[in-house]
């Protein structure tokens, strides 16, 4: 394996197609303002090094990053790749994952808008993010220990699971398919429109609206706070061990809920069934809207 460190690079296409290198302590900046360092790369392995210039990692095979930063200006900086391994480095960057797959992260730190999209395969773990329209349209994502800050975060993701997690975010899992959440917070408007198989489980979600237009979802034993007009046209299986503010037109179903402070059936359709969980225990049927 050939050993470039302690190096400034800021020409076009500074390690072009290389093959088994390591990079260490070098830097990606300057006057030349070059472009797409290591693309057309395998087999990098990258260590404590700086991005400031756009595009570094397209079309590598076999990717090791770690300490390293990737600033604001270092956008779109890994795309078209696979087999990659990020560790304890900043991605501060637009567009910083896009069309990969079978990626590792850990213990990293994301400030990126369009984050990951159409990504296959993503296995992160105690990574703190910031982003809109985080992670869109990828599959297969496996996530634990992460902190979410956004707006429109997994909008069409698929075979998914998150646990031990907290999001943040506006518009969360729109149009999301065969997704498990487990142990984990979700705040934020209009929670998962339109998803299919979503299954919550021991989790709190906070917000407005949440759950509408949904087949298949599941909550089991999850908290809902500061929720109204929650399940509005979802075929919905829930228990839940907080109070909802209001429910609105299950279509179809099963709610069980301490308490509901209104009840909105205004459209013949909505046969789903909201039982006290009180009346539950008691196997009456009084408490039955």
């Amino acid at each position: 394996m050939d050993i470039i460190q302690n190096k400034t690079f800021d020409e076009e296409r500074a390690l072009y197609g290389r093959r088994n290198i390591l990079v260490r302590d070098c830097a990606f900046d300057g006057p030349a303002d070059g472009e797409s360092a290591f693309k057309e790369g395998a087999g990098i392995q990258v260590e404590r090094c700086f991005f400031n210039l756009r595009y570094p990692f397209w079309h590598d095979h076999g990717l090791k990053i770690s300490d390293s930063e990737m600033t604001e200006l270092c956008r779109a900086a890994l795309w078209y790749s696979d087999h990659i391994e990020i560790r304890n480095t900043k991605l501060h960057g637009i567009k910083a994952l896009r069309e990969c797959h079978t990626v590792v992260m850990r213990d990293c730190d994301i400030v990126s808008p369009e984050f990951g999209w159409s990504v296959q395969g993503l296995d992160m773990e105690n990574c703190t993010a910031q982003s809109e329209y985080f992670m869109m349209r990828s599959s297969n994502l496996y996530f634990r220990n992460v902190r979410m800050q956004g707006k429109y975060s997994f909008q069409y993701i698929e075979d998914s699971v998150f646990e031990h997690c907290r999001f943040e975010t506006k518009d969360a899992f729109w149009h999301a398919r065969n997704v498990v959440v487990r142990d984990s917070v979700v705040k934020g408007e209009y929670l998962a429109w339109y998803c299919e198989n979503v299954t919550f489980e021991n989790c709190t979600i906070i917000g407005t609206q949440p759950l509408c237009y949904c087949k298949n979802l599941k909550l089991v034993n999850c908290a809902m706070i500061d929720t109204d007009l929650a399940f509005e046209r979802s075929e919905v299986e829930a228990t839940l061990n907080t109070p909802v503010l209001s429910i609105k037109n299950p279509y179809a179903g099963r709610i069980v809920v301490p308490e509901a402070g209104e009840v909105i059936r205004d459209i013949p359709e909505a046969k789903g069934e909201i039982v006290l969980s009180q009346c539950e225990k008691q196997k009456t049927a009084c408490c039955k809207d």
